[in-house]
Parts: structure tokens; sequence; C-alpha cells
């Protein structure tokens, strides 16, 4: 039986396919669920958007939005139109629907999250959307062998695209300015939170940056909510591509000192022959749960029903 009277209220962190499997899952268990979306994005749409206007890339927050959009009719009808993007090599080809749409709520409203509460009203979100941070950020790198002529070198990689593109080996990230003004409504929500789920997702681009917020960290460190990290169910193409389970649990430990988990989720797929990952799961205090969440047709990506389930068992509902 459930300890909690009502569902628990989970905050999910991330952005893009890998958040959006995550709330996939965890809509199946709870409406108390607010995401915490990086806004670091600069390529396609958003990247264009955001060279135009002063905004905050939308296209991870579109992309949670249309993952919480209402399971009905009218809610997939809506997460589909968020999704779709105009076609064609003219001033709105390639553009995503929902960035459009959410840039211009941003132009008539002065509070980003005013504008996602609204798009979400209008899509029958289950949840709520929220930027982690309230102005838009830069990831930079420090990347060895970014310039295949000099490949002992560390050089310096700016930018989401680019560090997601890199060639070489990722050592350090930082976000620009490094000190950016989180959401209040992410601080609030994580304080009341019954549960935090990291992950999975691009590594340093998509997970690591939360941690790299003061202000958001602050809160992930000292609320009282149990904090669960699910790890990809491969090593990433592009970012992470030699990372075993347990140099991922190592990397995001060294960026967040003092980060302590109470449950860490892996594939067996990606658990399996790694001999240090429970060693390093139990240094940051966490139990490590080993669990099939991949799809069956053999694909790297998280299966939602799966993910549900073993979410479900680490919250005891």
């Amino acid at each position: 039986m459930s300890s909690f009277v009502r569902p628990p209220a989970v905050v999910a962190f991330g952005g893009g396919h890998g958040l959006s499997a995550s709330l996939t899952a965890l809509r199946q268990l709870t409406h108390r669920l607010t995401a915490v979306v990086t806004v670091a994005d600069d390529g396609g749409s958003s990247g264009r958007l955001r060279a135009e206007f002063p905004i905050l890339p939308p296209g991870d927050l579109r992309m949670a939005l249309a993952a919480l959009c209402g399971d009905d009719e009218v809610g997939r009808a809506w997460a589909a139109v968020m999704q779709s993007r105009f076609p064609g090599e003219g001033p709105l080809g390639g553009h995503s629907i929902g960035n459009l749409l959410i840039a211009g709520l941003w132009q008539e409203l002065e509070d980003p999250v005013d504008g996602l509460d609204m798009v979400a009203a209008m899509l029958h979100v289950e949840g709520r959307v929220l930027p982690m941070a309230a102005v838009p950020l830069v990831i930079e790198a420090d990347v060895i062998g970014a310039d295949r002529t000099r490949p002992d070198e560390v050089s310096l990689v700016v930018g989401q695209e680019a560090v997601a593109l890199a060639s070489g080996e990722i050592v350090d990230v930082r976000l620009i300015p490094a000190d950016p003004p989180a959401v209040p409504e992410a601080l609030q929500a994580i304080h009341a939170a019954d549960y935090l789920v990291l992950g999975p997702g691009s590594w340093y681009s998509s997970v690591i940056p939360h941690l790299l917020v003061p202000e958001l960290l602050e809160a992930i460190l000292t609320t009282r909510a149990r904090r669960v990290l699910a790890l990809n169910l491969v090593p990433t193409a592009d970012e992470t591509p030699a990372y075993t389970a347990s140099r991922h649990i190592e990397v995001l430990a060294e960026h967040a000192p003092g980060l302590r988990l109470d449950a860490v989720l892996a594939d067996p797929s990606f658990a399996l022959g790694d001999p240090h990952l429970e060693a390093y799961v139990a240094s940051l205090g966490a139990r490590l749960v080993v669990a099939p969440v991949r799809m069956r047709d053999g694909t790297p990506r998280h299966d939602p029903h799966l993910l549900a389930s073993v979410y479900a068992g680490i919250m005891g509902l």
C-alpha cells in the first residue's frame, strides 16, 4: 500500500527526448508532476528564434508540454500539432508550430512562466512545465581532442549544439552566465516535492546543467524529497561515446559535490558488466535498481510503461 494519501509530487529534470520519455512514464503515476527544463538550446528552430528575439529557447519546453498533453483525442491532436514543423526553405521552414505558439505568447506576456501556463491550460496538460532558469543560457565545455590536428590539447567549445556534436572527450562543462537566476516556481516545486527525477538524457547538455544553476542545486541538495537518477540505456554517440554507467555517475558527482541520491535506475544492458557501478552508486548514498526499461524492439529508447512500473516500485506505489 502506498504511504501517500494522494499521488506523490514529482519534479523531473532534463530536456529533449530523455525528459519526454521520463514524463510520459511519470504521468501514468501522478498528476502532481512538474518538469524543470533546460534552456540552453541554440540549434534548429529554437536557435533561430533565440537569435531573433530576446527569449528563452522554447524547443525543450515544447517537447515537455507535448509529453504532458491530455491523454484523450483532443490532447493527442494538440501534441501532434505542437510537434509538427513547417515545410520548405522559406522563413517559416523548419520552425516548430509549438515553438512559434510559445514565442508568440511570450511576446504578449511579461513572465515566461505565465506563457507556459497558458499553453498548458490550452493543451489540457497534466502537470506543469517550467524553465530551469529565468534567462537563456549558453553551455561551454573544455574538450580534449576537439581539434583533430591537436588531439592532446584542450579546446573551448561553446554552445549546446556544438558541445553535443564535439568530437573528443569532454572534461568540464559550464554555464554562461555562471550564476543565472532560477525560476522561483521551480524552487518552490523542488521544496514541495516527494521525489526528484534526474535523467535520462544527454549527460552534459540536458542532465548536468541543472546542477550548475546555484539556486537550483541548493534546492536539490536541501529538499526533503528523495532523489532518483535514471541512467541512459547506452553510451550516447555524441557527448559520452565511451562512458560506462559508473563513469556517468562519476562525472555527475564531479560537477555537483555534495549531491546525494536515494536510487539509481539502470537497464541490465548498461549495468551488467560494469564492475564499479554498485560502488559508485553507494558512494552517493543510493541503492542500485537494475530493471529492464528498454523498448522491446531493440532500439535505445526507454519504454514508458516499463519505466513507469520501475518508478512505481521505487516510490512504493
